[in-house]
């Protein structure tokens, strides 16, 4: 895989190089609410530009129904990469028409453009090959040369992530070399104790993960939603929690297999239930009590972790030399379900391991809940890629970059 500095040391002055980024930033409004990552290619566009690259920036945003939707709109995107570097941004309103030609054209070297959201047109995402193809194509008459740094973006099989790089010379940006470099401290060669912590709402979402990681973890902590389904695998009632019941043979499966090899299986010992879900856009307080995890009532929902499975993950945590987190403990939005979320946020900070924040709602949390993001060994831009990587899967972005 060709790295970014290679390519400036053959030369980029002049060339238009295209940068698949991922700026696939929340949104109210307009407004964008976390610019992790936004910041997080902004090196790699900084390296570029004063290099004397005509810089296209492209991204998508969203699931818009590949067609032009304003709410998905790269604009905002477009001024806050602007704010960063400290420089105008222009702005194509199209991804390969009129708008986008003409503004490529104007750039001159060291100069930066972004185009419109590349999910506005059906053949980026298209699963036919010929259609994901021929919009391959016109995004490569654009450009001279690839940089793929859009690591959120790698586990698709889209047009500009795995069919645009083998149309130009291409090579990583700086941010998925950085990715990749960590996900391998996280599979090859591990310092050990390894921890992995993983929440979010869906059992469904991590089978994969934790399949994989029962041949390299030494303990598997689980919280959030997805905490329910074992806790039913293991015959207690869950109230009106978060269940997944067709899961549970698979749930019995892996607690069965942790068992055998050794690995150690951490589950709530204690919940904190309220029988409706928080109003998250007003943070209305909400009446919540905390239960021991196998006495949930009837009529309630868990909601998050509570204080005494805080204080047992922080101590499942502090002697770990590598650890992974991937999804949040509960609803950490609303600040009465935010605790345990936090919990395992602070263990990460206080200890002297290695650790890595797996993208997605993790990330968010992280920024949400005011930690300094460099009180972490890292903060991933891509939840999906890193779980799929994880799992031991080929991803198509990553593929298409190698020589």
């Amino acid at each position: 895989m060709k790295t970014i500095d290679e390519l400036l040391a053959e030369g980029v002055t002049g060339k238009r190089v295209f940068v698949r980024a991922d700026l696939n930033v929340p949104l109210s409004g307009t407004t964008i609410t976390d610019d992790g990552r936004i910041r997080a290619v902004q090196p790699t566009v900084e390296k570029l530009a004063a290099a004397g690259a005509r810089v296209i920036v492209a991204s998508h945003l969203g699931r818009p129904k590949g067609a032009p939707d304003p709410a998905f709109s790269l604009a905002p995107a477009a001024a806050r990469l602007g704010e960063l570097i400290g420089a105008d941004v222009a702005f194509a309103t199209d991804t390969v028409g009129e708008s986008a030609r003409a503004t490529v054209a104007a750039l001159t070297d060291g100069k930066v453009a972004v185009i419109e959201n590349l999910r506005f047109n059906p053949g980026e995402t298209s699963k036919d090959d010929a259609e994901r193809g021929a919009f391959a194509d016109q995004l490569a008459e654009l450009a001279h040369v690839y940089v793929g740094d859009g690591f959120g973006a790698v586990h698709r099989k889209h047009a500009s992530v795995f069919d645009l790089p083998a149309r130009l010379p291409h090579a990583a940006g700086d941010l998925i070399a950085t990715e990749v470099g960590v996900l391998k401290k996280l599979t090859e060669d591990v310092a050990r104790p390894y921890a992995v912590v993983l929440g979010g709402s869906k059992v469904s979402d991590k089978l994969g993960v934790i399949d994989h990681l029962l041949e390299r973890a030494d303990r598997i902590l689980i919280g959030g939603g997805m905490a329910y389904t074992f806790l039913k695998a293991q015959g207690h009632e869950v109230g009106n929690s978060l269940l997944q019941e067709d899961q549970i043979p698979a749930v019995l499966e892996y607690l069965k297999r942790a068992e055998e090899k050794g690995v150690e299986f951490v589950l709530p010992v204690d919940v904190v239930v309220s029988e409706q879900f928080p109003d998250l856009k007003t943070k209305a307080p909400s009446r919540h009590t905390t239960v021991p995890a196998d006495a949930i009532p009837a009529g309630v929902m868990g909601l998050d972790n509570g204080p005494e499975t805080n204080k047992l993950y922080a101590s499942k945590l502090a002697d770990a030399v590598t650890v992974f987190w991937n999804g949040p403990m509960g609803v950490f939005e609303h600040p009465d379900y935010a605790e345990g979320t936090r919990a395992v946020a602070q263990a990460l900070v206080d200890s002297e391991g290695f650790s890595v924040v797996g993208g997605g709602d993790s990330a968010a949390a992280v920024r949400i809940l005011g930690f300094d993001e460099n009180a972490f060994g890292h903060i991933s831009t891509g939840g999906g890629a890193s779980l799929e990587y994880l799992e031991g899967k080929t991803l198509p972005g990553l593929a298409a970059l190698e020589d």
